[in-house]
């Protein structure tokens, strides 16, 4: 089992936790974080882009000149692609642009992430920030202490309101509960910030359970 250090407030090394193998120590598949990724970015497009085609573009019922004798090329209405204020051709429309990934490969670009960034040792456990009221300084000085880089993923056991409007302001710094962690979350920070009570909550959430291990073992 992998083990980290815990820290305090203060910066200082105050006890070690071991990790779970199957969910901080698993080789990273690559693969399954390249899906999660590119599932979570597409699944941020609001598909609601739109152009007017022909048919939908206001005017364009006479025909602008005669067929023939004009000298100049036939045309049937001013709505075509090729005339200013006309339709588009080939434009775009509403769409949904959404990729659906299974539960496994879901749950295995987590780990994978999650164990990428015990390996790269990016991830730092906190005993706890302290916090008795809202104060972004104090969040401040212990991402400070623990030197923790330009981006920083601080993730709760749950939704922590306080830890939340304390640290929303700092630049470069996200805050996610355990349950809404993504892949594409963890893969973007310099340092993962994990509350130690959320470490057991997420070993809980993610280890194998006894029906998934025979899954394994029969295939």
């Amino acid at each position: 089992m992998p083990n980290v250090n815990v820290y305090s407030a203060a910066g200082e090394v105050v006890g070690e936790v071991a990790l779970n193998d199957a969910v901080f120590g698993i080789e990273p598949h690559v693969p399954s974080m390249h899906l999660a990724v590119r599932s979570y970015l597409a699944n941020q497009r609001l598909g609601t882009q739109s152009t007017l085609t022909r048919g939908e573009v206001r005017g364009g019922g006479k025909k602008p000149w005669r067929q023939k004798g004009s000298g100049r090329a036939r045309q049937g209405s001013t709505r075509s692609p090729q005339w200013i204020h006309g339709g588009i051709a080939l434009g775009p429309k509403p769409r949904d642009y959404v990729i659906g990934l299974n539960r496994k490969v879901k749950r295995l670009a987590l780990k994978s992430a999650l164990s990428s960034k015990v390996r790269d040792d990016e991830i730092k456990v906190l005993e706890s920030f302290g916090l008795e009221e809202i104060k972004t300084k104090e969040v401040a000085k212990v991402l400070a202490a623990l030197k923790t880089g330009k981006k920083t993923l601080i993730i709760t056991k749950e939704a922590d309101t306080l830890i939340y409007k304390s640290a929303r302001n700092i630049a470069g710094v996200k805050i996610a509960p355990v349950n809404a962690l993504t892949t594409y979350e963890i893969l973007d920070c310099n340092t993962l910030l994990v509350l130690q009570d959320a470490v057991v909550q997420i070993e809980a959430l993610h280890a194998p359970h006894k029906s998934e291990k025979k899954e394994d073992e029969a295939a």
